[in-house]
C-alpha cells in the first residue's frame, strides 16, 4: 500500500529507501524535497561529465550523491541506479584519473552496489578487465619505487571492496578469460603464484545461476582443489585459495559434493590453529605467519553442515572435542586469540546461513536445494558440539565477551539447551564474594542471552521465571569499591529492564483464568517490582554518598569529576531512567517521593554527587514532566528566592551551598518537554533574572545552564518517550496484561512515536528570553568595545558565557549565516565588539577563548554537535549489536532503540542538510580566525587553529581563499612579522591530524604557490634555526607532505563512454532543463608551465640555510610523475645534486635521477609469438631451458636467439598471446651520438662523461653512511642499470679505472659500490649487441674473480645481492659465462681450509635460484660438483650447502597436472647418501660427535666421513622443510631410524650441533601433513623403530607420535587401521623394561584420549585391570651392602604398566568426572603400598587429580558415592600424601 502510494507521489518506485524517515514528524515533505535533490544531482552530474569538467564539477556532484545517500537510501529508480553505477564505472577506469579521486568515486560505487538483492545479474553487467587492469596499474606498479607515482595508504583496501562488490555482476564468458590471463602466472617456484591466485581469490565469480556452472566454477575447482591437497608446506598463496573455496561453499550450498575432501579440510584447519602439542616442539615460523584467516574458515565449515551425508558435522564436534581443553582458563598463549575468535564468529555464521534459508525474501541468488537446508536434529546437533568449549571459554583470560556473543547467537537457535547451564554458573557468581571476575564474566554472558531467556517462546517457555530472581541477586553487584563489577551490575540491569514493563500484575490472579502455569508464577512474582526499585534506588543513595567530594579527594586535588566517576555517572543515570521509563504509574509516584526526599534533605556538592543525584531527579521529570514538575520547581524557586531576599548573596564570591544545589537541581529538571515547562515560565524567568548575574562564577554557570536548557526544551524536535510498547502501561490489568509483552520487538509500522515539535507559543516565550537577556549583553559588549563603558574582567567573561548559552539552546532557530548583514539577529554587533576585543591589546587570553567557541558555533551549530552526534551513533550500534535477533532480522529491535534510530535520522539530516555555502560573511570570519591563529599568545593560537581547521573541512574551495593570507607571513620581503606570527602560520600550513593540510591539496593551484613559499621562508628574518620548536615544526611540514602527498592529475580527460552513459541518465527520468554544453578545455599545457615555473623559483634561492635545501630537494622530487616529463633545469638541478655536500640531498638525487632514468627510456618493441595444459618441462617449453650445446657465439645467432625474460611463462601454460622482443633490426637505435640525443639526455651525457664530475661522484659512493649498518642500494643500482639501458656502454671506459681500483680495495663500502656498479651494468645490457655483451664480458670476468677473491666476511651479503640482482628473470643464455665461471673454479676449492672461495659456490647458487625451473641441465652439474664435498668440516659451509641442496630439489614437486621435471631427484639423491651413511646405520652403539682436528692429515675412516655427511644431510632437511613445496615423505622415512638414534632426550644444555640438529628436523617431521596413503608407510617405520635396541629411540617414537596423531587428525580417524594400529603401538610401549619410555607412553596415551582420537573403552580398561593385577615375586630381605638397583622383574614391569594405564585415563580428563572416574580412582588406590616405581606413580597422580579438580570440588563432588568420598578424602590428604 504504502508503496503504491509513495510511487504516485514520486513519480517512480524507490528502489530501497531509508524507512525511519517516514517516521519523522515532517515525513510528508520529504518526497518532495528529496525530488528535488535527486534532479539537481541527475542533471548537472551529466552536465559536468559532457562539459568533460571532472574538478570541481563530477566530484562535487558525486560528493552530493553520497550525501543524498546518507539521507534518504537509495531513493531512486531502478533505470537510474543502474545508470549511475555505469556512469561511475566508467568514470572509476579512466586510465589516467588521479588515484585520490578515484578513491572517491570507488566508495561511492561500493555503496551503490552494497544492496546486492536490489539490481539482479540481467539488470546490470560489468566487465572485469578495465577493474583488472586498475588493480595492476595501482598495487603493482612499475614505477612507484621510482617515485614516480604516490599512492595512498588505503587504496589496496577500497580497490579490493570494490572488485568484490563488481563480482556478482561480471559476465558468464568472465571465468574463462580470467583462467586464460592469469593461468600462465602459475609457477609455484616464481612469485607470480601468489599473485596470480590472489587474482583468483579477488576475481573469480562464485554466484553464478545453476544453469551456468560450467561456465564459472566447474572450470576450475579440480584444478585448484587438487593443487591445494598437493601443497604441504604451506606455501604464501595457499590462504587465499582457502578463501577462494570458503566464498565457493558458502554461495553454492548444495551444489558441490564436499564429502571426499572434508577430514582433509579438517585437518588443515587444525593444524592451521597452530596449537602447541607434546613436549619438545618446534614451531615452522611460516606456519605462524600464514595462517589461515579465521572468518573464512569459519564461512567454510558452516556452509559444509547439513547435507544428506553428516560428514561434517561429525568432523566438526571432533574438532571441538579435540580442542575442548585448549579452551580452559588455565591455558594461555599466542593461539589463544585465534581459538576464542573461531569460538565467537562460527554461531554467528551459522545463524546467517539459517536467516537465509528459512526467514529472508527470496532474491535473484541461487537458493538453497532442500535436501542442503539445515535441519532441526542439524541445529542441535551443531549446539550441543559447541556448548563445552563456550562454557569453559566464559571465565577465559582474554575476557568473556567472545563468550557471549557466541551465547547470543546459539540461545537464538535452541535457548533450551543453552540458557540452563550458564544459568547454573550464574546463580553461584552472584553468591560469592571472593571472586569478582566470575561474576563480571557470568553476567556480561546473561547480557547476550537476555533476550531469548525473557522473551521464552514454546522452546524454553518457563525462561521468564528467572527473570526476577536474578534482578534482585545482580542488586549487591551496585558496590561503590568496585568500579567493573559497578558497571557491568547497571548494564545487567538495564538491559532486563528495557525488555520487561515493571508493572505489578498480581491483582491478574483473581480476575482472570485464562493463564497457563507459568503465567501465574509470573504474575505472582511481579508483585516484587515495586521492591526492586526501591532496593535499587537504596544502594544508588549508597553508592551517591560514599562518593562525595569530600571523601573521595584531599583538599588540594582538582574539583572535576574523575574519569571513572563519570562513567559511573553515565551507568546510573542511565539504568535509573530505564527503569522509570518502563515503571507502572504507580510504582513511579512511590520512586519520585523516594527521589524528591533524598534531594531535598540533603545538600548535595555540586560537582560529583550533586551531579549524580541531579541526573536521577532529572529522570524522573522526563519520564512523567507534570507529575515531577509539580514537586520540583515551586520547592527550589521558594528556596532561591528566600535566599537571595538578602542584597549581599548576589555579590558573594562563594555562594552557599544550599543556594548553588537547589539552582543545579533546578537547572536539571527543567530539561523536559516544552510544553510543561510554560505553566512554570513567570517562575523561571524570575530566578533567571536573579542569577545570571551573580558574581560567583560558579552560580553563574549554572544559571547559564538553567537558561540553556529552557531554551533547547522549547526549541527542539525531539520524540517524549521510549517505552518498550507503545502508549505506555497505564491501561487497566483486566483489558491489558503486561506479562505478555515481556521481551517483545518493536513494530517498525506501529512505532506511534510522540514527538515534540515546538508549538508557537514555546517559540515566542523562546524569542521573549532572547530579547530579555540576550540583547542587553550585546550592547553593552558594543559599548564597551567602543571605551564608552567600562567593564571588569570577569564581567566581560560572564557576558561572554550567556551569549554562547543562548547560542547553543535556540541554534536551531536561528536562520543560516548569510552574506548579508542581518539586521535583526545579534551576530554583526557581536563581530564589531569581538574585533576590537581581539585588537585590544590588554585583552586577556581567556576571553579569547570563548570568543572562539562562539565563533564556531556560530558557523557549524544547528542543534546539535558532530563529534556529540558520531559518538551516540557509536553507542547506538554498540547496544544494538548487544540485543539483536539476526536469526529472524527484518529490524526486530526494541522499542526504544528503533525510537533513538529515528532521532538519528533527524539529527543527521539537521546536520547536513544545511548547504555549507561559503558566503562573505564566513570570509570575515576566516581572516579573523586566521589573526588569532598567529597571535601572541600560544594557547590562543592552538584554539584558534583548531576552529579554524574545523572550518576549513566545512566550507568548500575556502581553502584557496585563505593560503595567500597565510603565505604572507612566510614572505621574507616582508619586514614585520613576529616570531610568533611566523609559528602561527607554520601551523596553519601543517592542519590537524585528521583535517585538511593547507600545504598539500590536491590542486596545482595552491601547491605552485605554497611549496616555493615554504622552501624561501628560510630568508625571512622572524625564521631563527635556534628555536627549536620551529626546527621541529619544519620536519613536520616535510614529513607530512612526503607523507600525504599522492600523484596529483594532470590529465582530466573524460572518455567517450562515459558521456553516453551521461547522455542516457539525462534523457531517463525528470529531464534537466539547461542544455548541455560540450567542449572542452586543456588543462596540461598550463600544468607544465606551473611545473617549470615551479623550478625556475627554486633554482633562484641558492643561498638558503641547509636545512632548507633539504626541503627543497625533497618538494621537488615529490614532483616527479610517469606522464609528464620533468622541464630541463630541473634535469640539471638533480644530475648536479649528486654531488652534494649533503648525504641527504645525494640521496634523494640519487633516487630521483634514477626515475629520471625511466621517464627518458625508449620503448623497445614486442611482437606476439603465438602457443594446452600440462605443466612442467614439456618438449615445447624445452627452448627455454639452458642447453650448454646451442649457446650462440656469434652476432648472428645472437640475434636469432630468442629471449623470453620472465621466468614464469612457459611452465604451466603459455599465455594467450606470448610477447617477446622483436629482432635487433627494429629496435630504437643504440649509442646515439650527442646531436642525436634530446635536450634532457645531453645534460645527463654531459655530466657523466665528465671524469671530474664521475670522480667526485664515485667518491661520494664509496663513502661509509653508517658503520655496519650499510646495505646494497637498490635506489643505486637503479640509476646505474638505467644509465646503461639508456647509454649503453657510452660511459664504460671512464668508470672502468675506478671499477678496478674498487675492486682491489677490501673495504666494505668501496666493495659494496662496485657491487652496485656491476649489477646495474648486467641488467642494462640486455638490449646491447652481441659484441658489446662480449666485450663487457672480458672485462667483467677478470673484475669478478678479483672481487671474490678480496671478498671479506662484511661484503659477503652485498655480492649475494649484486648477483641474485643482476639475475633475476634474466636469461641463463646471457649468464653462460658466468656459470662456467664459477664451476671453472673447482681447482680452487681443492684446499678445503679457504672457507670462503666457497662462498663463489652460493653465488653460482643464487643466480642459480633466480632462473628457477629453466637450468636442468646446470642443476646436475651443480649436484655432481656438490655430491663430494658434502663432508664438509666448516658449518656455515654445511648450512650453505644445505640451502643449496633445497634449492636444487625444490623443481621436484608432484603438483596436479604436472609432469616430472628433468631437474634432479630427491629419490635417486637419497639412495646415494644411504650408501654412504651405511657404517652409522649397521652398528647399534650410540653415535657420538667426532669433532676432528681442522688440518688433519690423511683419510679419516669411513665413519666420521659419514657422520660429516649426516650433518649435511641435516641441514638440508631443517631447511627444506621451511621452504619446499611438498614433503617427499617415503625418502624421509628411510633417514628416520638414524635420526632417532641421534636425537637426546633429555633436554642437556651442552651445545651438540649434531644431536640437536636431529632433534629440530625429527620435530619438523613430525608436523608435516601425511596424506591418507602415506600414513602405513609411516606406521611401519615406527614400529620397527620401537622394537630398536636403544631406549632414546622408543622413547623419541611416542614424542613424535604425539605431534604427528595431532597434526593429522582427521586424516588419521579417518582410517580405522591406522588408529588401531597406533594404539597398539603405544599400549605395546606401556610395557617396556625402560622406565622413562613407560611414563612417556602413558602420557602420550592420556593425550590421545583428551584429544579423543582413542577413546576409553570397556576392552581397555579391563587390559588395564588385569595387567594391574599381576602378583609380584615376595621380597627378600635384602643383605646390607647388596647391589639395591636390580634390573626390574617383567612381572612389576607389567603391574606398572596397568597402573600407569589407569592413571593415563585418569589424567585424560582435567576438568571434568566421567561416569568411569570414580572406579578408576578406587582401583589405583588399592596400590598406593606397592613397591616403586609404582607408588610414585599413584601419588603423582592423585596429587595432579586434586589439583585440576580442586576449582570445581563442589560439583565434582556430587559424582561420588559416599564410601568413595571417604577412601578419597582420606587418600588426598592422609600423611603419606606428605611422604
Amino acid at each position: 500500500m504504502m508503496k503504491r502510494a509513495q510511487s504516485d507521489t514520486l513519480g517512480f518506485a524507490p528502489q530501497k529507501d531509508i524507512v525511519y524517515n517516514k517516521l519523522l514528524p515532517y515525513a510528508d515533505r520529504l518526497d518532495d524535497e528529496s525530488n528535488d535533490l535527486l534532479s539537481k544531482i541527475k542533471g548537472n552530474l551529466c552536465r559536468a561529465v559532457q562539459l568533460r569538467e571532472i574538478w570541481p564539477g563530477v566530484l562535487f556532484w558525486t560528493r552530493k550523491l553520497s550525501t543524498y545517500m546518507r539521507l534518504y537510501g537509495r531513493k531512486f529508480s531502478k533505470e537510474d541506479h543502474v545508470l549511475f553505477i555505469k556512469l561511475l564505472y566508467e568514470l572509476v577506469t579512466i586510465p589516467k584519473l588521479e588515484i585520490s579521486m578515484m578513491q572517491g568515486l570507488a566508495r561511492l560505487l561500493i555503496n551503490l552496489l552494497k544492496k546486492k538483492e536490489l539490481l539482479s545479474r540481467e539488470d546490470l553487467e560489468l566487465s572485469w578487465r578495465p577493474l583488472y587492469e586498475l588493480h595492476d596499474r595501482i598495487l603493482f606498479s612499475k614505477t612507484e619505487h621510482l617515485g614516480l607515482n604516490w599512492f595512498p595508504n588505503s587504496v589496496e583496501s577500497v580497490l579490493k571492496t570494490l572488485v568484490k562488490s563488481c563480482r556478482p555482476y561480471f559476465s558468464e564468458s568472465a571465468t574463462q578469460e580470467m583462467l586464460d590471463e592469469w593461468r600462465p602466472l602459475l609457477c609455484p617456484f616464481d612469485v607470480t603464484m601468489q599473485r596470480a591466485i590472489s587474482y583468483f581469490e579477488l576475481f573469480l565469480t562464485t554466484n553464478l545461476p545453476p544453469e551456468l556452472h560450467d561456465k564459472g566454477f566447474k572450470l576450475w575447482f579440480d584444478e585448484l582443489i587438487t593443487l591445494w591437497l598437493s601443497v604441504q608446506n604451506l606455501p604464501s598463496w595457499e590462504m587465499h585459495l582457502v578463501n577462494l573455496f570458503a566464498r565457493l561453499a558458502n554461495d553454492n550450498i548444495g551444489y558441490i559434493d564436499w564429502d571426499p575432501y572434508i577430514p582433509k579440510i579438517f585437518t588443515r584447519i587444525l593444524r592451521s590453529l597452530n596449537l602447541p602439542v607434546g613436549t619438545s616442539q618446534m614451531m615452522v615460523p611460516r606456519y605462524v605467519t600464514n595462517a589461515y584467516d579465521i572468518s573464512h574458515v569459519v564461512l567454510w565449515v558452516s556452509s559444509l553442515l547439513g547435507g544428506p551425508s553428516k560428514q561434517a558435522q561429525a568432523q566438526l564436534s571432533g574438532l571441538f572435542n579435540s580442542i575442548t581443553s585448549f579452551f580452559h582458563p588455565s591455558n594461555h598463549g599466542r593461539w589463544l586469540m585465534k581459538l576464542m575468535k573461531l569460538l565467537q564468529r562460527l554461531p554467528f555464521s551459522v545463524v546467517r546461513r539459517l536467516h537465509r534459508e528459512r526467514y529472508r525474501k527470496p532474491t535473484w541468488l541461487p537458493p538453497i536445494p532442500d535436501s542442503h537446508k539445515l535441519t532441526e536434529e542439524d541445529i542441535t546437533a551443531f549446539v550441543e558440539s559447541m556448548m563445552q568449549p563456550v562454557l569453559l571459554a566464559m571465565f577465559s583470560k582474554t575476557g568473556s565477551l567472545d563468550a557471549a556473543q557466541a551465547l547470543q547467537n546459539l540461545a537464538l537457535m535452541r535457548p533450551e539447551l543453552v540458557i540452563p547451564p550458564v544459568l547454573e554458573k550464574t546463580y553461584p557468581a552472584m553468591e560469592t564474594l571472593t571472586e569478582p571476575h566470575q561474576l563480571t564474566a557470568t553476567l556480561s554472558c546473561m547480557i547476550g542471552v537476555a533476550r531469548s531467556l525473557v522473551s521464552g517462546g514454546q522452546r524454553f517457555p518457563e525462561g521468564p521465571t528467572h527473570m526476577l530472581p536474578l534482578l534482585m541477586r545482580a542488586l549487591p553487584g551496585v558496590d561503590p569499591n568496585d568500579f567493573s563489577k559497578c558497571m557491568i551490575t547497571f548494564q545487567f540491569i538495564a538491559t532486563f529492564v528495557t525488555l520487561v514493563p515493571l508493572v505489578d500484575c498480581s491483582s491478574a490472579l483473581h480476575e482472570r483464568t485464562d493463564l497457563t502455569e507459568v503465567e501465574r508464577e509470573m504474575c505472582s512474582a511481579s508483585a516484587e517490582f515495586e521492591d526492586f526499585v526501591l532496593q535499587f534506588m537504596d544502594r544508588c543513595f549508597a553508592l551517591i554518598d560514599s562518593s562525595t567530594l569530600e571523601q573521595t579527594r584531599e583538599e588540594t586535588e582538582t574539583e572535576k569529576m574523575t574519569h571513572l566517576e563519570s562513567l559511573v555517572e553515565l551507568g546510573l543515570s542511565s539504568t535509573f531512567s530505564t527503569i522509570l521509563t518502563q515503571c507502572s504509574l504507580d510504582i513511579f509516584k512511590v520512586a519520585l517521593e523516594k527521589v524528591f526526599n533524598f534531594a531535598t534533605t540533603n545538600i548535595f556538592e555540586t560537582r560529583v554527587s550533586g551531579r549524580m543525584v541531579a541526573d536521577m531527579c532529572r529522570a524522573a521529570s522526563k519520564c512523567h514532566p507534570a507529575e515531577s514538575l509539580k514537586v520540583f520547581v515551586p520547592h527550589c524557586c521558594n528556596i532561591i528566592n528566600q535566599l537571595a531576599v538578602n542584597e549581599e548573596v548576589l555579590n558573594e564570591e562563594e555562594l552557599d551551598k544550599e543556594f548553588l544545589w537547589n539552582l543545579q537541581l533546578l537547572s536539571e529538571v527543567t530539561r523536559v518537554d516544552g510544553d510543561k515547562v510554560l505553566p512554570y515560565r513567570s517562575d523561571l524567568v524570575q530566578i533567571l533574572q536573579l542569577t545570571l548575574h551573580l558574581k560567583c562564577k560558579q552560580g553563574y554557570t549554572l544559571a547559564c545552564n538553567l537558561l540553556h536548557h529552557i531554551l533547547r526544551s522549547s526549541a527542539l524536535i525531539y520524540p517524549t518517550e521510549y517505552c518498550s510498547v507503545p502508549g505506555g502501561f497505564h491501561q487497566p490489568i483486566s483489558d491489558y496484561l503486561p506479562i505478555k509483552d515481556w521481551g517483545r520487538p518493536g513494530d517498525l509500522w506501529n512505532l506511534d512515536i510522540r514527538w515534540h515539535v515546538p508549538s508557537l507559543e514555546e517559540t515566542s516565550f523562546a524569542f521573549y528570553l532572547l530579547d530579555l537577556i540576550l540583547q542587553p549583553e550585546l550592547q553593552r559588549l558594543q559599548r564597551f568595545a567602543q571605551g564608552t563603558q567600562d567593564m571588569s574582567r570577569d564581567d566581560v567573561l560572564q557576558s561572554l558565557t550567556i551569549i554562547q548559552h543562548c547560542l547553543l539552546g535556540a541554534g536551531s532557530l536561528m536562520p543560516p549565516l548569510k552574506g548579508e548583514p542581518i539586521p535583526e539577529l545579534f551576530l554583526h554587533r557581536f563581530l564589531a565588539a569581538a574585533n576590537v576585543l581581539i585588537l585590544s591589546a590588554n585583552t586577556n587570553q581567556y576571553f579569547c577563548l570563548d570568543i572562539f567557541q562562539i565563533i564556531s558555533d556560530l558557523m557549524h551549530f544547528k542543534g546539535s554537535h558532530k563529534p556529540e552526534f558520531d559518538s551516540r551513533w557509536k553507542s547506538f550500534n554498540l547496544v544494538k549489536k548487544s540485543m539483536e535477533n539476526r536469526l529472524h532480522g527484518r529490524k526486530q529491535h526494541i522499542r526504544a532503540l528503533l525510537i533513538d534510530r529515528v532521532m538519528l535520522q533527524h539529527e543527521l539530516r539537521k546536520l547536513t542538510v544545511e548547504g555549507c555555502q561559503y558566503r562573505s560573511i564566513h570570509q570575515e570570519l576566516m581572516k579573523d580566525l586566521l589573526r588569532l591563529s598567529t597571535s601572541t599568545y600560544s594557547q590562543v593560537r592552538s584554539k584558534a587553529q583548531s576552529v579554524l581547521y574545523t572550518a576549513l573541512g566545512t566550507y568548500n574551495f575556502c581553502c584557496r581563499d585563505l593560503i595567500p593570507h597565510v603565505l604572507e607571513f612566510l614572505n621574507p620581503e616582508n619586514g614585520s612579522v613576529t616570531q610568533q606570527q611566523f609559528k602561527g602560520a607554520l601551523y596553519c600550513l601543517l592542519g590537524n591530524h585528521s583535517g585538511v593540510c593547507l600545504a598539500n591539496l590536491h590542486d596545482w593551484d595552491c601547491i605552485a604557490v605554497t611549496w616555493p613559499a615554504i622552501v624561501r621562508s628560510g630568508l625571512s628574518s622572524a625564521m631563527s634555526l635556534e628555536k627549536p620548536s620551529i626546527v621541529r615544526l619544519f620536519d613536520d611540514l616535510a614529513d607530512k607532505i612526503h607523507r600525504q602527498y599522492e600523484t596529483i592529475g594532470v590529465d582530466f580527460s573524460i572518455p567517450g563512454e562515459c558521456c553516453a552513459v551521461a547522455n542516457q541518465l539525462m534523457i531517463t527520468g525528470n529531464p534537466v532543463p539547461k542544455e548541455p554544453v560540450p567542449s572542452e578545455e586543456e588543462a596540461a599545457d598550463g600544468l607544465k608551465r606551473q611545473e617549470s615555473k615551479n623550478f625556475e623559483s627554486v633554482d633562484i634561492f641558492n643561498s638558503r640555510p641547509w636545512k632548507f635545501e633539504h626541503i627543497a630537494i625533497g618538494f621537488l622530487s615529490l614532483l616527479l610523475r610517469d606522464d609528464h616529463q620533468l622541464p630541463p633545469p630541473a634535469v640539471t638541478f638533480f644530475v648536479k645534486s649528486l654531488n652534494h655536500d649533503s648525504l641527504y640531498v645525494r640521496k634523494v638525487a640519487i633516487s630521483a635521477v634514477a626515475g629520471i632514468m625511466k621517464q627518458i627510456k625508449k620503448p623497445h618493441k614486442k611482437v606476439p609469438e603465438l602457443s594446452g595444459l600440462v605443466a612442467g618441462d614439456r618438449l615445447d617449453n624445452q627452448w627455454l631451458q639452458y642447453n650448454g650445446k646451442t649457446l650462440p657465439r656469434t652476432q648472428q645467432e645472437w640475434d636469432s636467439c630468442v629471449f623470453v625474460e620472465k621466468t614464469h611463462w612457459g611452465y604451466y601454460c603459455w599465455p594467450r598471446k606470448l610477447m617477446m622482443y622483436a629482432p635487433m633490426m627494429e629496435q630504437p637505435k643504440q649509442n646515439l651520438t650527442r646531436e642525436e640525443m634530446t635536450e634532457r639526455e645531453q645534460i645527463i651525457f654531459d655530466h657523466f662523461s665528465d671524469p671530474v664530475f664521475i670522480n667526485q661522484f664515485i667518491e661520494f659512493l664509496s663513502l661509509e653512511d653508517r658503520k655496519g649498518k650499510d646495505k646494497f642500494s637498490p635506489r643505486r643500482f637503479c640509476l646505474f642499470k638505467g644509465l646503461f639501458r639508456n647509454f649503453g656502454d657510452a660511459f664504460l671506459p671512464v668508470l672502468r679505472p675506478h671499477m678496478e681500483r674498487l675492486v682491489a680495495d677490501t673495504h666494505e663500502s668501496k666493495q659494496r659500490c662496485v657491487a652496485e656498479i656491476i649489477s646495474g651494468l648486467i641488467r642494462g645490457c640486455k638490449h646491447w649487441s652481441y659484441s658489446k655483451v662480449e666485450s663487457l664480458w672480458e672485462l667483467l670476468c677478470p673484475l669478478l674473480r678479483t672481487a671474490l677473491s678480496n671478498i671479506t666476511i662484511e661484503t659477503y651479503a652485498d655480492w649475494g645481492t649484486c648477483i641474485a640482482t643482476a639475475c633475476v628473470s634474466f636469461l641463463v643464455v646471457y649468464f653462460h659465462h658466468v656459470f662456467i665461471l664459477s664451476l671453472i673454479k673447482h681447482y680452487i676449492t681443492g684446499h678445503l681450509a679457504d672457507a670462503f672461495i666457497q662462498s663463489d659456490l652460493h653465488y653460482a647458487l643464487n643466480g642459480l635460484a633466480q632462473q628457477e625451473w629453466r637450468v636442468p641441465e646446470l642443476l646436475h652439474r651443480l649436484l655432481q660438483y656438490l655430491e663430494p664435498k658434502l663432508t664438509q668440516v666448516y658449518k656455515n659451509v654445511r648450512e650453505r650447502i644445505g640451502s643449496v641442496l633445497t634449492y636444487i630439489f625444490m623443481i621436484d614437486v608432484n603438483l596436479p597436472y604436472t609432469q616430472p621435471t628433468t631437474s634432479p631427484r630427491i629419490s635417486e639423491f637419497t639412495e646415494r647418501i644411504l650408501l654412504q651413511l651405511k657404517p652409522l646405520t649397521e652398528v647399534d652403539e650410540e653415535i657420538q660427535n667426532h669433532v676432528l682436528e681442522e688440518n688433519e692429515v690423511g683419510e679419516q675412516d669411513e665413519r666420521t666421513q659419514a657422520i660429516k655427511l649426516l650433518k649435511t644431510v641435516l641441514k638440508w632437511l631443517i631447511a627444506s622443510a621451511g621452504r619446499s613445496f611438498s614433503t617427499a615423505v617415503p625418502e624421509h622415512l628411510r633417514l628416520l631410524p638414524l635420526l632417532f638414534k641421534i636425537a637426546p632426550v633429555e633436554n642437556d644444555d651442552s651445545y651438540d650441533e649434531l644431536k640437536r640438529d636431529a632433534k629440530t628436523c625429527l620435530s619438523l617431521m613430525s608436523q608435516g601433513l601425511l596424506y591418507t596413503e602415506q600414513i602405513p608407510l609411516v606406521l611401519i617405520a615406527l614400529q620397527e623403530i620401537a622394537g630398536s635396541s636403544s631406549w632414546h629411540a622408543r622413547y623419541t617414537v611416542l614424542t613424535y607420535l604425539q605431534i604427528m596423531v595431532f597434526y593429522n587428525l582427521f586424516t588419521f580417524m579417518s582410517a580405522q587401521k591406522a588408529v588401531n594400529d597406533v594404539r597398539a603401538l603405544v599400549i605395546r610401549l606401556l610395557e617396556d623394561e625402560q622406565l622413562e619410555v613407560r611414563e612417556m607412553a602413558a602420557t602420550t596415551l592420556s593425550g590421545f584420549l583428551q584429544c579423543n582420537f582413542l577413546s576409553m573403552d570397556v576392552p581397555m580398561q579391563t587390559h588395564f585391570e588385569a595387567l594391574c593385577k599381576t602378583r609380584l615375586p615376595k621380597k627378600r630381605k635384602r643383605e646390607l651392602g647388596a647391589t639395591v638397583d636390580t634390573i626390574p622383574s617383567a612381572d612389576l614391569v607389567r603391574r606398572h604398566a596397568g597402573v600407569l594405564g589407569l592413571s593415563a585415563c585418569i589424567l585424560s580428563s582435567p576438568y571434568d568426572v566421567p561416569i568411569w572416574m570414580p572406579q578408576l580412582l578406587m582401583d589405583l588406590s588399592a596400590h598406593l603400598n606397592d613397591t616403586q616405581p609404582i607408588e610414585m606413580t599413584v601419588k603423582k597422580t592423585l596429587s595432579n587429580f586434586r589439583r585440576t579438580h580442586h576449582d570445581n570440588w563442589q560439583q565434582h563432588k556430587q559424582h561420588f558415592t559416599d564410601d568413595q568420598l571417604l577412601v578419597l578424602t582420606d587418600l588426598l590428604v592422609s600423611p603419606c600424601y606428605y611422604a
